[in-house]
């Protein structure tokens, strides 16, 4: 397939930057970048469609992304790839189409000892594409996201996971109840999962609460902080000490603290 002008098919793809409705319609979105391409071919994600540009041959990397892939391939104008890749420079040499997988939590691969992220109400898409990559950084099994939230598969989202995103599984989920009813059943098969939440004025500092067992650690969003529906569930509020004129962390950087201490906890054990 060759697509040189601002057709159908075009169009269809550049909604997928900008409509998450449109997303969530076609269960599919765009990836750029080397690195998240790379990782989404690696990890076995569904490739829809390659896209490459009509200007100079492919690199040894573009070569090998294709062959491994195996999914159709359309070549497309170097100015209109300029414009899916959301750069001002040179076209991109491939983007992806990828299938979303489904929002179901068993596809969380939970060992013994699991720790889990939750990000209640996200209203940035850059903060879950770094709290995602914080994840994958310290060990967690799994991101849910839950509530009315942005989208992790806007490209913002994407881009800032550097790749994590089709490392470690992240799964949307209405409410809270989901995540309980789920933690329920993994308590039923034995795991002493516990819920604990992050706040400004949690009752115990994260370094002095143990996070070496089975942990769902829940962080809250930009603005107002987790839900009252979470603080009634959390098995224990802890909070971060902080210093300076900052009156709170970036809810994205809690994350990363947080995850950091429960991978220090664990190393230490």
């Amino acid at each position: 397939m060759r697509i040189h002008t601002r057709n159908a098919t075009f169009q269809q793809w550049e909604a997928l930057l900008t409509n998450r409705n449109k997303r969530q319609r076609a269960g599919e979105f765009l990836v750029q970048g080397v690195r998240p391409i790379s990782l989404a071919v690696e990890r076995g994600w569904e490739i829809r469609t390659l896209l490459t540009s009509d200007g100079p041959g492919l690199s040894k990397w573009g070569r090998e992304v294709i062959e491994t892939a195996g999914a159709p391939r359309a070549v497309v104008a170097a100015e209109l790839m300029r414009e899916l890749g959301g750069k001002d420079e040179d076209a991109p040499e491939l983007l992806a189409v990828v299938a979303m997988p489904p929002d179901d939590l068993t596809r969380l691969t939970l060992g013994a000892n699991p720790l889990v992220l939750v990000f209640d109400r996200p209203t940035t898409p850059g903060n879950i594409g770094t709290l995602v990559r914080s994840a994958d950084a310290f060990g967690a099994a799994g991101v849910i996201v839950t509530g009315h939230a942005a989208d992790p598969y806007d490209p913002k989202a994407v881009r800032a996971s550097t790749g994590s995103l089709f490392a470690v599984p992240v799964v949307r989920v209405p409410s809270h109840r989901e995540v309980l009813d789920w933690a329920g059943g993994l308590r039923a098969d034995g795991v002493p999962v516990q819920v604990v939440g992050t706040d400004e004025r949690g009752a115990v500092e994260i370094a002095e609460h143990d996070l070496t067992g089975p942990t769902v650690l829940a962080v809250g969003n930009e603005t107002h902080g987790l839900s009252a529906g979470w603080r009634e569930v959390c098995d224990q509020m802890v909070r971060i000490p902080i210093t300076g004129a900052a009156s709170s962390l970036n809810a994205a950087s809690a994350a990363g603290v947080a995850l950091y201490e429960a991978a220090r906890q664990r190393r230490r054990r």
